[in-house]
């Protein structure tokens, strides 16, 4: 197949394109903004371009059979989600326009019968948006994800190890089911070998469930060997804790305001569908953090262990 992977410089994208050279013999094309500044793989086609700028980017949908839309634009200046809604847009429409078959998009877990937060409710958006278009559009969705690079994990780790006593507002006992990058990149591997997921919506992630209080007591004792002490108090605000985060960690506002916001949200999986069907040896969280802090190295096989050049007959949809 020809593979298309967007945002191909980001924290999920840099490892995918890794993992599509190394685990599959697909056709792989990337597509960033600065070509120049991107040293690609041996065996990548570059593409360089803008969604944010039609005519700008098209080229690289030609003749792609499945696109990986790893677009966010949370961080960037500006309104995020009217970013996010206008490069969803354009994406769309030339992929619709190039024949792409299939579009894989990694967003958000969150329960739509709660109110969900601005960040969340963007990347519900963008999923309604890309299946606008011609091609079967299959979404993952994910809480935070572990690994070295992730800006929602770097806010657990930096709170964890820079403030030995924190006050934090009451969401930090909701409940949250992390996973660790080498998973999400074997999901994304898995779900491109099995044309059956094509068109649907699966909710992935580790297999711990635990509050942001949990995490983030885990999070210090691993990686400095002591457990912070956490205080909880019902009046501190989301600005308010994005704007103490802003204090205390190298996390932009504009990142942090998002993330923190989004944590009112139990983000738990619900529909266990991909993990029935995919075999996957699913990372437990401690051991996720010990590889994102460097204590631990990456699984050697990595990706390997979904099995992804053929599906399993296993509750097969």
């Amino acid at each position: 197949m020809r593979v298309l992977v967007t945002g191909a410089t980001g924290f999920v994208g840099r490892r995918l394109v890794a993992a599509l050279l190394r685990e599959t013999t697909h056709d792989v094309t990337v597509l960033v903004r600065n070509a120049a500044s991107y040293e690609p793989p041996a065996g990548v086609t570059v593409v360089e371009g803008d969604v944010l700028e039609p005519g700008s980017f098209e080229g690289a949908l030609a003749d792609i059979d499945v696109a990986y839309y790893l677009i966010h634009a949370m961080g960037a200046s500006g309104n995020f989600a009217e970013r996010d809604r206008r490069a969803a847009r354009n994406f769309e429409r030339a992929a619709s326009e190039g024949g792409t078959e299939r579009v894989i998009y990694v967003s958000g877990l969150g329960n739509e019968a709660d109110t969900l937060s601005s960040h969340l409710a963007s990347r519900r958006e963008v999923e309604t948006l890309l299946r606008a278009g011609s091609a079967d559009v299959t979404v993952l969705r994910a809480a935070i994800i572990v690994g070295d690079g992730s800006a929602s994990f770097r806010l657990v780790r930096q709170l964890a190890t820079r403030l030995p006593v924190m006050i934090t507002p009451q969401w930090v006992d909701t409940d949250c089911q992390p996973i660790a990058i080498d998973d999400v990149i074997a999901y994304c591997l898995a779900i491109l070998e099995r044309p059956a997921t094509a068109g649907e919506t699966y909710e992935i992630g580790g297999p711990d469930v635990l509050t942001y209080r949990e995490m983030l007591l885990a999070t210090g004792e691993i990686a400095t060997g002591r457990r912070p002490i956490i205080l909880s108090v019902p009046v501190l605000s989301p600005r308010l804790s994005a704007h103490w985060v802003g204090l205390v960690t190298d996390v932009p506002r504009e990142v942090a305001y998002p993330l923190i916001e989004g944590v009112r949200n139990r983000v738990v999986v619900t529909d266990d569908r991909l993990e029935r069907l995919v075999d996957l040896e699913l990372t437990p969280f401690d051991v996720a953090v010990r590889r994102a802090v460097g204590l631990e190295s990456d699984s050697t096989d990595g990706v390997g262990r979904a099995e992804t050049a053929a599906p399993t007959d296993r509750n097969e949809p």
